[in-house]
């Protein structure tokens, strides 16, 4: 399922009016084409985000404020990895994935759980503030589009709006599945269906390739967050009952998999990179 297929915009004349800027540009992306196995890592990294963080909590004996300081550093070591990079690096790119998940489920679960701000106030504030990145990202580069990362300032606007579309799909799954105690499988239903309905106002109604990409993107979080509770939460609370360690395990070893392979294939490459890109 692709939703974000094009950063052309719609009045060509506009843009000539209105250029980006071209300084500091690299020559490949530094993210994947949106294709099925984007949507698949998405997901299991999402899930991988929140079972880990209950994991981590549980096991290192830290707190929540100690794993969440920990796993930040970690974080920020993978970005400057990721930033030095010259292209696109399935292993690279999706370890920030993960931890980037993890730590958007920590900020999340911190305001909760450690300072009582309501759902209903962190939903807003973390949909604010990702708004406003939008906006100033929009206003400086003139597209949001996931195609042309190919600069520091683009790549930067594009891993802050992941790290609070995380922390916004955190809360809100959180605030769906308090309000309406759905249950973890039918909470997952429900936001595959909202994914679901997205890709069909895009496709049949054409709604905006960009903006339908961010909505399932944010969708996609209280998605996998449903499917790692059903799986790891015990049976007498509505889950499997398989752990919060075993269904990370699990996870991670199907998304070393998959970045293995597309490493190799390079099925996730633009074309138009596939034969240039270099090897190291």
């Amino acid at each position: 399922m692709t939703y974000e297929t094009s950063e052309t915009p719609q009045n060509p004349a506009a843009h000539a009016a209105a250029p980006a800027p071209v300084r500091h540009r690299m020559r490949w992306n530094k993210v994947p084409e949106v294709t099925l196995y984007f949507w698949v890592i998405k997901v299991l990294c999402t899930t991988v985000g929140e079972t880990a963080a209950d994991m981590l909590n549980e096991k290192l004996g830290l707190g929540l404020t100690g794993v969440s300081l920990l796993m930040s550093v970690l974080l920020a070591a993978v970005l400057v990895w990721q930033f030095r990079t010259t292209a696109y690096r399935p292993g690279v790119y999706w370890l920030a994935v993960a931890l980037i998940s993890v730590v958007g489920t920590l900020i999340s679960d911190n305001l909760t759980d450690n300072m009582g701000v309501p759902l209903t106030t962190s939903t807003t504030v973390f949909a604010i503030v990702l708004a406003v990145v939008f906006v100033v990202w929009y206003r400086r580069e003139r597209t949001l589009s996931i195609h042309s990362i190919d600069s520091l300032g683009r790549e930067s606007f594009y891993w802050l709006a992941v790290l609070f579309t995380f922390a916004l799909g955190t809360a809100a799954g959180d605030l769906v599945a308090e309000r309406m105690a759905l249950g973890y499988w039918v909470s997952a239903l429900l936001f595959a269906l909202a994914i679901a309905a997205v890709g069909v106002v895009h496709f049949a109604l054409g709604f905006d390739a960009v903006w339908s990409f961010w909505i399932a993107y944010v969708l996609t979080r209280p998605l996998g967050a449903s499917v790692g509770d059903y799986l790891s939460q015990p049976t007498a609370d509505g889950g499997l009952g398989l752990g919060t360690v075993v269904t990370s395990v699990l996870f991670l070893a199907v998304i070393l998999g998959l970045v293995v392979f597309l490493s190799v294939t390079r099925k996730d490459v633009a074309e138009r990179d596939r034969v240039t890109l270099p090897a190291g």
